[in-house]
């Protein structure tokens, strides 16, 4: 239970139900060690559950993740940033900390099953398990799940997968759950809202370099590291004055240069192809050369409306093409395969 209003709801369904519930409260993050000034949320978050267990009659855990959250997140965040890449730490939250390290520290205290506020959906059929997308298409997380295994699903409840966004309000409020009205979380898993300019900065340091008009070659201003842009971004260029705004549409780590497109719609953001490393398919009875020629969709970002595609493996690369082109298909990024409303998994975008 993370304090916000889903996993409330969640675990007021589920007992409902029948089942013998614990919330249990995840510490992952307190931001002390990097000497920010981050708000932090989490002993409110903390306190949230408390009362909501309180409420619910059920007993309060709270399990301290901090150490492997900074070993196994937080220095991918930093090691991918470092090397130019835009990487998803919810994603890798959710592979290592919620569904690997949560569910066996669950299991091994005698929990049957572990279940979380996730607006996503699973079908199990003689002994197999889908990943679903959740009801709700504005509120849909199975982007951040396509890691999941067949053995995890196994072990998992996700209550309101079935509910949209405003019912589930309506349930907080039937069970009077002190945090009905409590807003979403915002920002990234655990640590919240934070300026991620300054949070890179406290372990990268600037280091100056042109950015370069892509189509007319000419330097149009300095940027202080790649590191610090991401493909298909605006602001912080710093480019003022023209009659269009810049977006990053290229990055060289080598020779330190950003390149820049002039329009949002920059023809250079656009592109047909992505390649893959660490592909991952939920149903481990499958592969990619079960899937080629298929027609499939993917996302190749969160709240990216999944798109045809096709993929195949060639030349030991993973690669999908998309029927039409796609805006800023960012390395470091996940991509995510669908079969419809079926999260097939999915992989980490890679440079060519």
């Amino acid at each position: 239970m993370s304090g916000g209003v889903d996993s409330s709801v969640a675990t007021a369904i589920l007992k409902d139900q029948g089942y013998d519930c614990t919330g249990v409260y995840m510490k992952n993050w307190s931001g002390d060690d990097y000497g920010l000034q981050v708000d932090c949320p989490w002993e409110k978050d903390q306190e949230d559950v408390e009362k909501v267990c309180k409420v619910l009659d059920i007993p309060f855990r709270s399990f301290n993740f901090e150490k492997e959250y900074r070993a196994r997140v937080i220095e991918y965040f930093f090691t991918e940033y470092k090397a130019g890449r835009t990487p998803n730490p919810d994603v890798m939250c959710n592979k290592e900390i919620k569904f690997h390290l949560f569910l066996e520290r669950a299991l091994a205290e005698g929990a049957d099953l572990i279940a979380t506020g996730h607006y996503v959906r699973k079908k199990s059929s003689n002994g197999a398990h889908q990943l679903l997308k959740g009801k709700d298409p504005n509120k849909d997380q199975s982007y951040f799940l396509y890691n999941l295994t067949q053995e995890q699903l196994a072990k998992t409840l996700f209550p309101i997968g079935e509910l949209l966004k405003p019912k589930v309000r309506e349930l907080a409020k039937k069970y009077k759950l002190p945090n009905a009205d409590k807003p979403d979380s915002q920002g990234i898993c655990f640590i919240g809202e934070i300026d991620v300019q300054e949070f890179l900065r406290s372990r990268i340091k600037p280091h100056k370099g042109d950015i370069i008009d892509l189509d007319s070659k000419e330097k149009v201003g300095e940027h202080d590291g790649i590191e610090f842009f991401t493909i298909g971004q605006r602001e912080g260029l710093g480019i003022g004055g023209t009659k269009e705004p810049y977006f990053v549409v290229n990055k060289d780590g080598r020779k330190n240069i950003l390149y820049v497109g002039m329009g949002i719609d920059h023809p250079k953001l656009f592109r047909k192809e992505a390649v893959l490393e660490n592909m991952h398919l939920i149903d481990a009875s499958m592969s990619v050369q079960n899937l080629t020629g298929k027609d499939l969709q993917a996302s190749v970002r969160y709240r990216h409306k999944p798109q045809a595609c096709k993929i195949e493996s060639k030349n030991n690369r993973i690669k999908v093409t998309f029927q039409k082109p796609q805006r800023a298909i960012t390395p470091g990024q996940s991509l995510v395969l669908y079969n419809e409303e079926i999260c097939l998994g999915g992989g980490i975008i890679t440079t060519d």
